[in-house]
């Protein structure tokens, strides 16, 4: 895996906001869903998320979730996704 700087790492900007909206999204070719997320200042942004195998639709709205917003848009099959959602690994403290 190749490294990245300390300055390139000051360039991407990531951000906690809210869940504000979920659908399903079978248009999509893995299984995901369209996610209205709310930052604010920033206003709503729309993202496709991959995590259907972890949460269900109904426990994301109100959640607070961590995503990059200075990625340029991506269009996923009829949906604009403007923001990339961060998934977290937890590890245990043994």
């Amino acid at each position: 895996m190749r490294e990245i700087s300390y300055d390139d790492f000051e360039k991407v900007k990531i951000r906690v906001a809210k869940v504000i909206k979920v659908e399903d999204f079978p248009q999509a070719r893995k299984p995901g869903y369209k996610l209205w997320i709310d930052f604010g200042n920033l206003g709503v942004k729309k993202s496709s998320a991959q995590i259907t195998k972890i949460y269900h639709k109904q426990d994301l709205t109100h959640r607070l979730i961590l995503a990059v917003t200075n990625f340029p848009p991506r269009q996923i099959a009829d949906f604009l996704s403007e923001v990339l959602v961060l998934g977290v690994v937890l590890s245990s403290s043994t």
